[in-house]
């Protein structure tokens, strides 16, 4: 069965793309714990993050890193954290964090946030880049 972010990679569930190439994608988390909550995906479904080939994982976070300068230059922080959990889908991902102190990391909490201001957040970050 399709994880989540597949379906998301195939345009059956809309989300928040910061960006794209032909291997990965970068979205706005829809439940943040932060403002500009990041999830950076393989297109390619794989569970477990150290089963992506050395060649895959090592190309998936230069692709994060990518986007880290747009959102900093969009969501104030002292630097952008980069957590990888893994347990909530079945889906090889990394969350990347404008983070101001550690409460920021905390998973427990979430931002209450509407689509509007995701999708106006999204364009912000995407015109940053």
């Amino acid at each position: 069965m399709a994880s989540i972010f597949s379906k998301i990679v195939n345009g059956e569930i809309p989300s928040h793309k910061i960006a794209e190439n032909d291997e990965f994608l970068a979205f706005l988390d829809a439940f943040p714990i932060v403002l500009g909550h990041t999830l950076v995906i393989p297109k390619k479904e794989i569970d477990y993050i150290f089963d992506l080939d050395d060649a895959l994982y090592s190309r998936l976070f230069l692709f994060a890193k990518s986007i880290v300068p747009a959102l900093q230059k969009t969501v104030p922080c002292v630097k952008v954290g980069l957590s990888v959990i893994g347990l909530e889908v079945p889906h090889a991902h990394v969350h990347l964090l404008p983070i101001n102190s550690m409460k920021d990391a905390d998973f427990g909490n979430k931002l209450k946030i509407s689509q509007d201001e995701l999708a106006e957040l999204a364009a912000k970050i995407r015109s940053n880049r």
